[in-house]
């Protein structure tokens, strides 16, 4: 495969696909790469060399991985501790090696954590991406003393592949789970890193690749958002346009003491780029003019729909009353493209003849819930959709025939077709009132701007996670951090990515 470019963690491939990628090169050393690999990034991390370095070594490959990146820095001269229990009769036939290895190389271990040490690095190699179920007995109380001994010592905790404890396919942490500052994956990257309660396990993260170049006889099961998935729709404004040349946006919501969702999403459209925005407000006794953005324009409901709109945002404040009812059903008969959200997809929830006008309708829709709405929508729990948020995703796709992003930590989007990536941008600022009904202005807006379903909605996630990501970084958040800060934040950026503003 020449000219093939290596794994990095762009590409995301399930525990299946990763055990197929190591069958095909089973001929190669990939055990002691990536004990070289962990060696090397384990040198970086120790700041003092007399600084002693635990390891902790499991029953399966993860474990080798661990003798091999141990044998290491005992060569460079390293105070080593392996700690390892199990037996070494029932070690995979390359991990035997590599504990093999160790031992003629003088290494030694130990069967417990010394009490009496103090660590400058401690290495997670327990458990690997195979594990599903809960780490029990001496491995459930090693990772537990893992975490309590690097936050005693102030130490790094670096987790080889996967932090043990954590289901790599689902970001699942079904019992005790090492808490690591950072995670070095071998190969490729793997979903559960990055969605539900990955991020909060992993650290930083790099991926060695292994010296293995991208297989295009496995692919790549999804993908990280990334600008270059939608950076074709992304262009300069040409001088010769008018506010015509950018779409009409509609927001219909904005339900008695819920005007504010709809305001939120309104502001959110029009800064990012819309020529018009059009607001259709439930409440008789609503606001006719928007006092902080009077270029919105508030009208009725029932004339939204005669204002020539070339997309339309459903949900925001919306609420579940029957005249909810007709206008959403009202929006699911057009031909615009649509972006639902909150109340919109909890009256889909429970009313299948509107469903199965979302499903047959030609025109483009994107869906975009929390995980309590993508429950509702499957008919299922909160707790069986965040146990595989990446299937949740692709279910709801597939039932509604529309993109979905299904929102929380690591936002999943998933494709009709069954393709699907996590977005990383984003931070626990976000979780506040009235994000989402900003994403929903922002996705409506591209949509409008005859950008396609699928790239808006990955532009939408996109550049919300990395608006508040700016915002945090310039010091505001993530306690405090606004739904309306990240509008003007998003702005900026979205030109800059336009190549219109200052930077790239």
């Amino acid at each position: 495969m020449p000219n093939t470019p290596p794994y990095h963690l762009h590409h995301l491939h399930l525990s299946p696909s990763l055990r197929r990628i190591e069958a095909r090169h089973a001929g190669q050393p990939l055990m002691q790469r990536a004990g070289l690999a962990a060696a090397d990034f384990a040198c970086e991390l120790v700041s003092e060399l007399n600084r002693p370095v635990l390891v902790l070594a499991g029953p399966g490959n993860n474990g080798g991985d661990a003798f091999e990146a141990a044998r290491l820095l005992r060569e460079r001269f390293f105070d080593v501790t392996v700690v390892f229990a199990d037996d070494a009769g029932k070690l995979p036939a390359d991990a035997a090696a590599a504990h093999a290895r160790f031992t003629a190389a003088g290494g030694s271990t130990r069967c417990d954590i010394p009490a009496d040490a103090h660590w400058g690095l401690i290495i997670d190699g327990l458990f690997g991406i195979g594990l599903t179920r809960p780490p029990t007995g001496h491995h459930a109380d090693w990772i537990g003393a893992a975490n309590r001994l690097a936050q005693r010592d102030n130490c790094p905790l670096l987790a080889l592949d996967c932090p043990s404890g954590l289901n790599a396919d689902t970001g699942n942490r079904p019992g005790p789970c090492i808490e690591a500052t950072h995670t070095i994956t071998f190969i490729s990257g793997k979903p559960g890193l990055l969605t539900a309660e990955g991020p909060d396990h992993c650290g930083r993260i790099r991926v060695a690749s292994l010296d293995l170049a991208s297989d295009p006889a496995i692919p790549a099961d999804g993908h990280v958002v990334s600008r270059g998935d939608f950076s074709a729709w992304l262009q300069p404004r040409r001088h010769n346009s008018h506010k015509g040349s950018f779409g009409s946006t509609g927001i219909l919501g904005g339900a008695p003491s819920m005007t504010g969702a709809a305001l939120l999403a309104g502001r959110a459209a029009l800064k990012l780029g819309a020529g018009r925005v059009y607001l259709g407000l439930l409440d008789p006794a609503g606001p006719s003019v928007d006092a902080n953005q009077p270029e919105l324009m508030l009208r009725p409901i029932a004339t939204l729909f005669d204002a020539g709109l070339q997309a339309l945002a459903c949900g925001p404040g919306l609420g579940q009353s029957d005249e909810a009812v007709r206008h959403l059903e009202q929006a699911l008969a057009s031909a615009l493209p649509l972006v639902l959200d909150a109340d919109a997809l909890n009256i889909l929830a429970v009313d299948g003849r509107l469903a199965g006008i979302l499903s047959s309708r030609s025109a483009p829709a994107v869906l975009t819930p929390h995980p309590a709405e993508a429950a509702r929508l499957l008919g299922s729990t909160v707790a069986a959709v965040q146990a595989d948020r990446i299937a949740a995703a692709g279910a709801l796709a597939r039932r509604y025939a529309c993109p979905v992003a299904l929102k929380g930590c690591g936002t999943v989007i998933a494709a009709v077709d069954g393709r699907w990536w996590i977005n990383t941008t984003g931070n626990p600022g976000m979780a506040t009132a009235g994000m989402g009904d900003v994403l929903s202005g922002f996705a409506a807006t591209l949509l409008a701007q005859q950008w396609p379903a699928e790239a808006a909605l990955l532009a939408a996630v996109h550049l919300h996670g990395a608006a508040a990501d700016r915002l945090v970084a310039s010091g505001i958040g993530p306690a405090g951090l606004t739904a309306g800060e990240v509008i003007d934040a998003a702005r900026l950026l979205f030109n800059e990515w336009a190549g219109t503003g200052k930077g790239c």
